[in-house]
């Protein structure tokens, strides 16, 4: 219950009339203009079905800058995922000494956003699939805002940890609905597909980390050398700044996903969003074959992933996404600790250093696996990416504690190969396998029940790594390098390659879901 009342308190700051749920009359998005004048005079495009709007936007014969600015707003989503689960990692030894944490207490302080996360994944891909996706959007800026300023302003670790965990929910409902709009406001193949942008989430990720790190100098200096143990609760605050410019943008550019609501039966305001967003003239045909409004049974949805026709992905979907997400975590979110006491350097050094890894391995592997989606397919740049993620931790856990500046320097190279692979491999196009292996009436559910269920490998991650580290230093890493050899034996099982598959398509004109379906030629290279 109280889930769908903040979803609903969301929704009504982000709506400027909210329709009851049950109703079937359509929201209108006032605020978004397109020149309607303009799209009334090109030719008119009939609508028949729910397909047919699938295939318009599939094609990319509809282009609109609107369409464009939700893609880079649904990015700027994930842009605040990884803003806000990053804003801690430079902080930890000051929330420890400010408040008397142990390792243990440490571990539940960076391990609570992950908790959160993990139910609000798992409620939000369901809610995604049965309120919209503009609903859930907004009612996680809301979430944002609220748990980036209770954070910063946390008196003792209680409340630090119980905002921390609120943000998390707001995380793990965000990612569901962000990566359901970069795919359902995307043409199937070509510049700006849905390969392409689902892969971009990873380079918005890192492009977000090398902003917290930017932050995090710019107080360093900024702030008197006696208050930097408060560089934590500015970092964090920060965070609810671009939530609210989110949330004031809204009405000119949001709508809903038009293939969202065509498959809920409302071809009609998937017409008129079609119109707003692309500025084509979309028109309903009168002998158009509405859709009867699915009825949503909740969580026992999450039963259709393992029929027959979809098993196979979900499983490795759900294994590559723990591989990467168990070895990210507790190298990225463990950066500042790994160069700070592993490596021995000081807290400028630390900075710098994150900062530089970010910016120059991690955000340029993410430009190149968005260049090479099309051309190479996500499998091979994740098994890839693994390969080099593999070798790069064996490197680490065999140099152990570095001893002079060569040393040094291979480690941070080892590290920043590390990025650099996950950012153009696994961490971007796991997304990739979770988002296009489904169709859209269960795209948010798919996602949520990935993401909620990986996000326990984050937190095992992010709970265990300060005491692993602690306890066995460089030797950390050997149990790290199980996680990407997990998932080359996961890629090994079964090549599956999500882009280019238009799963809509497939599921219009399969047979019933839980008879055998042979793979359509396109799914493997």
């Amino acid at each position: 219950m109280w889930t769908r009342f903040l979803v609903r308190l969301g929704s009504s700051f982000a709506i400027r009339t909210v329709r009851s749920v049950a109703a079937d009359t359509p929201v209108h998005l006032e605020g978004a203009r397109v020149s309607t004048q303009s799209a009334a005079e090109r030719p008119p495009v009939l609508i028949r079905s729910a397909q047919d709007v699938t295939e318009l936007v599939n094609s990319g014969a509809a282009r609109g800058s609107h369409a464009k600015m939700i893609v880079l707003l649904a990015l700027g989503g994930i842009f605040l995922d990884a803003y806000d689960l990053t804003s801690l990692a430079y902080g930890i030894t000051d929330i420890k000494q400010q408040f008397g944490l142990t390792s243990v207490g440490a571990g539940a302080v960076t391990a609570s956003i992950s908790v959160g996360a993990i139910l609000g994944a798992w409620f939000g891909g369901v809610l995604v699939d049965r309120l919209g996706r503009y609903r859930v959007f907004m009612a996680d800026m809301l979430f944002f805002v609220i748990s980036a300023l209770g954070c910063a302003l946390a008196p003792n670790a209680e409340v630090l940890i119980f905002f921390r965990f609120l943000m998390g929910f707001g995380v793990g409902m965000d990612i569901p609905v962000a990566m359901a709009f970069l795919a359902e406001f995307s043409r199937l193949r070509g510049k700006g597909s849905k390969g392409a942008r689902t892969a971009s989430w990873s380079t918005a990720w890192y492009v977000a980390t090398s902003g917290c790190y930017v932050v995090i100098m710019a107080l360093y200096f900024l702030l008197p050398e006696a208050h930097h143990g408060l560089l934590w609760r500015f970092t964090v605050g920060f965070g609810a700044v671009p939530a609210l410019v989110i949330l004031l943008v809204r009405n000119k550019y949001m709508n809903e996903s038009p293939s969202w609501a065509a498959d809920n039966g409302d071809l009609r305001r998937a017409a008129e969003i079609l119109t707003r967003s692309y500025g084509v003239n979309a028109t309903v045909a009168e002998d158009a074959q509405v859709p009867e409004k699915p009825k949503r049974k909740g969580l026992p949805e999450v039963k259709r992933l393992f029929e027959r026709r979809y098993r196979a992905r979900t499983f490795q979907a759900l294994t590559i996404g723990l591989a990467q997400t168990f070895g990210y975590n507790a190298v990225a979110y463990g950066l500042p600790v790994i160069i700070a006491s592993i490596l021995a350097q000081g807290a400028l050094n630390t900075i710098s250093a994150s900062l530089v890894l970010n910016l120059v391995f991690a955000v340029t592997g993410g430009v190149l696996g968005i260049r090479l989606a099309n051309r190479v397919g996500a499998w091979k740049l994740t098994f890839v990416g693994f390969a080099v993620q593999l070798a790069s931790l064996v490197a680490l856990a065999l140099i152990g504690k570095p001893d002079g500046t060569a040393y040094v320097l291979f480690a941070i190279a080892a590290l920043g190969a590390f990025m650099f692979a996950q950012a153009s491999g696994p961490g971007a196009h796991f997304m990739s396998f979770a988002s296009l292996s489904y169709p859209t009436s269960m795209r948010g559910t798919g996602l949520g029940f990935n993401q909620g269920t990986l996000r326990v490998g984050s937190t095992l991650a992010l709970f265990f790594f300060p005491v692993l580290s602690a306890a066995l230093a460089s030797g950390v890493f050997w149990v790290i390098a199980l996680a990407p050899l997990m998932g080359l034996i996961a890629l090994v099982a079964k090549r599956w390659e999500p882009v280019g598959y238009d799963a809509d398509a497939v599921e219009a004109e399969a047979a019933p879901a839980d008879t055998p379906e042979a793979e359509p030629e396109s799914a493997t290279r």
